[in-house]
């Protein structure tokens, strides 16, 4: 009995370890070029990224290694909160499934930089996920890297870190762009 224990909580530590790794960070997902052009996000099983434009978002789903994630029988929802020098206005539209892993949504709202946009996602067969864009935020870099220091010639190999925007998936042991 102490071994079949002790077989499945090893077996669990497995998983949920190799979950882990799986799974991209945030701050690895603003390093990559986002396939249709817009802003990436992990939530949970997740990469969610949003095209969003004045009047009009667009949300693709997809898992850990890129494949699409159906999202018919989905709903999600998106808060929107812009904010200009007027001051601040709270928006909520219904994303709904267009085709294939997209979905819609359409308002009457202008973004602004400081616009946030926070998503929750409910698809069939896995748990509600949320996660919060800023989709035209300023302060989020394409470098790979979250520093700043002279680029120049003088020093560019006395640092050990890529400057392009590719990066080894540990999970799909492939490369991206």
């Amino acid at each position: 009995m102490v071994k079949i224990m002790s077989s499945i909580v090893w077996g669990f530590l497995i998983i949920i370890g190799s979950q882990m790794t799986w799974a991209h960070s945030e701050e690895q997902l603003k390093s990559i070029e986002a396939p249709h052009g817009g802003q990436l996000r992990p939530a949970g099983p997740f990469h969610l990224e949003l095209i969003a434009k004045d009047n009009e978002l667009t949300l693709y789903i997809t898992d850990h290694g890129n494949k699409p994630i159906q999202s018919a029988g989905g709903e999600g929802k998106a808060n929107i909160l812009i904010t200009d020098e007027k001051g601040g206005n709270k928006q909520s539209v219904k994303l709904e499934p267009v085709y294939g892993n997209m979905m819609k949504a359409k308002g009457d709202f202008k973004l602004t930089p400081q616009t946030v946009i926070a998503v929750l996602l409910a698809v069939p067969g896995y748990e509600t996920q949320g996660a919060r864009f800023t989709p035209l935020s300023t302060e989020e870099s394409t470098s790979s890297h979250d520093h700043q220091h002279d680029h120049s010639d003088s020093h560019a190999d006395d640092h050990d870190h890529n400057h392009d925007k590719k990066h080894d998936c540990e999970h799909c042991k492939t490369q991206h762009n």
